[in-house]
């Protein structure tokens, strides 16, 4: 009998699907997603667990990776970028529509979960899974499970302040309410808004690494600030929970130049004689996300 596993990603700009058969997808459907439009949404999600289900000819187990997070002492969902989410109780209004336990998770945790489970992390005990994109985020999977925590924000490396601070780190609010976080530094605005305020305006993170590769001097000073900011931020992690391995995801882990250049500057701020961690990409690129949700059952 097949092993079936349906996940879904409820993104901000779109839904989407995916059926596995113990890590073989069978099925793969997106949608856009009602911006703004909770009931919309809900129905949305809705329609591809029905799609899904007429292509496995059973019912499914349904596992969706959110932005922002389930609150564990309200139930209600916090932090989210579709802020139409927020204050909702998602997971009871989908468990009655869809008549069955659903099960949610933030979809950094979905990204480091997808990549234990048979991404590049698979083989590892200590997994801790990094988005870096528009934001950041992190997740962490211990022996295939995931660690979440009390509060629900076990992994959330980004809202830490940047560690050990250099002259060229150019400090700025940051959306959490804080000031400095490692997000305003790693994310791809934030390294785009670091570089402005040391020569190279007006340029996307896209732009700065395209330079680099050009030869720019500048484009590439800047870069080299990135790696080292990089490299600090994933010290902090390795000093703490001394993951067996760093899983990197989103539009900044495919910048190729960091992975040659981290192990050094590792070296520079991880307490040990010597740094082994393997920082490497995601197996499954976007995909680890909607591939994680279905791993949640």
């Amino acid at each position: 009998m097949a092993n079936y596993r349906l996940g879904i990603d409820l993104g901000g700009t779109k839904i989407e699907a995916v059926l596995l058969d113990d890590g073989i997808e069978l099925l793969r459907k997106r949608i856009d997603t009602p911006v703004g439009d909770y009931p919309a949404t809900l129905q949305a999600i809705a329609s591809l667990v029905e799609l899904a289900e007429a292509e496995a000819g059973r019912q499914l187990a349904v596992g969706i990776g959110t932005p922002g997070a389930l609150s564990p002492r309200t139930g209600l969902m916090r932090n989210s970028n579709s802020v139409c989410l927020n204050g909702q109780n998602l997971l009871d209004d989908l468990q009655r529509l869809l008549g069955r336990r659903v099960r949610i998770a933030n979809d950094a945790n979905c990204f480091a979960l997808s990549e234990a489970m048979d991404g590049a992390g698979a083989g590892h005990d200590m997994v801790f899974g990094v988005i870096i994109g528009t934001g950041t985020g992190g997740g962490l999977v211990f022996r295939r499970q995931l660690i979440s925590g009390p509060h629900a924000i076990a992994g959330e490396w980004g809202h830490n302040p940047m560690p050990w601070r250099r002259e060229f780190d150019v400090e700025r609010d940051c959306y959490c309410g804080k000031r400095g976080c490692i997000e305003t530094f790693l994310s791809g605005p934030g390294m785009a808004a670091n570089a402005a305020a040391l020569g190279l305006p007006g340029k996307t993170s896209r732009d700065i690494v395209s330079l680099a590769e050009q030869g720019d001097a500048l484009a590439q000073r800047m870069l080299d600030h990135y790696v080292d900011q990089m490299a600090r931020a994933l010290a902090l992690v390795i000093n703490i929970i001394d993951p067996d391995v760093i899983v990197l995801g989103g539009g900044m882990s495919n910048i190729e130049s960091i992975y040659p250049q981290l192990p050094a500057r590792l070296a520079e701020y991880v307490f040990s004689d010597y740094v082994d961690t393997p920082v490497v990409a995601a197996r499954y690129g976007d995909a680890s996300g909607v591939r994680g949700a279905a791993w949640l059952w």
